[in-house]
């Protein structure tokens, strides 16, 4: 059995278009890549290259059209995920992979804090101790990501898009996970919260996580990156 993280093999992905007379829309193809712990993998491309569905692949919000996606958890078990249950995969988002999206998707009316600190708490709502050391983890996380603390008992959907991004990475970074899938990280951030991020990511690999990511800021993809991944060798012509 492999030891990385994260194993892609013959992995292609083609969107039906239902508008189109069910026009199929190819998008990818043999995908072949390994992610191991510590590992930075920075997809490389122009928009329109995949990279994205590549993420949404791994994490399973889309399915396969074909090949393999294989992530290895903690305790070394490897889930299938081109055939996991959803239960399956929602354990799998819960204790191995995390992701950061370019967008927040959170409950409306729950405090920021609270928003960062669930990951660390899932599971143990019902004791005080451990909802209580959750919330002091993500106290800890948010002023590293120099959010002000009148805003923590705020939802974060009130917030502007550059504090809504840094929530985002604080809930999804603050447990450790083995894998990471990051898209555009530091897309909304200044140059002082860009360099946190970078240090987050590089904290999180020097802890074993493998980490597959999309970066347009070359200087970022350079901090981070172990391997880079050219895109276009997957793309797949109509």
């Amino acid at each position: 059995m492999t030891s990385a993280v994260l194993s892609m093999t013959g992995v292609g992905k083609s969107f039906t278009l239902h508008h189109q007379s069910g026009t199929e829309l190819p998008v990818l193809r043999d995908v072949d890549l390994q992610a191991s712990a510590g590992e930075c993998l920075v997809l490389d491309g122009p928009s329109g290259m995949g990279k994205s569905t590549l993420l949404k692949l791994a994490y399973g919000n889309y399915l396969a059209s074909a090949g393999s996606i294989r992530v290895r958890d903690a305790g070394g078990q490897c889930l299938e995920v081109t055939e996991a249950s959803a239960r399956d995969l929602v354990r799998m988002r819960r204790d191995t992979v995390g992701y950061v999206s370019q967008f927040l998707r959170v409950i409306p009316r729950v405090a920021a804090i609270d928003v960062v600190a669930e990951p660390l708490a899932e599971g143990r709502a019902s004791d005080r101790g451990a909802m209580q050391e959750a919330r002091e983890k993500a106290a800890a996380w948010l002023e590293r990501l120099r959010i002000p603390k009148r805003l923590w008992a705020l939802p974060p959907d009130t917030f502007s898009g550059g504090e809504q991004q840094r929530i985002n990475i604080a809930r999804s970074l603050i447990k450790h996970r083995p894998l990471l899938l990051v898209d555009e990280p530091t897309a909304s951030l200044d140059a002082a919260n860009t360099r946190t991020v970078v240090e987050l990511i590089q904290e999180a690999m020097s802890r074993g996580s493998a980490v597959l990511g999309i970066f347009h800021d070359q200087e970022v993809g350079e901090q981070v990156a172990t391997r880079r991944i050219d895109m276009s060798r997957f793309r797949r012509s109509a």
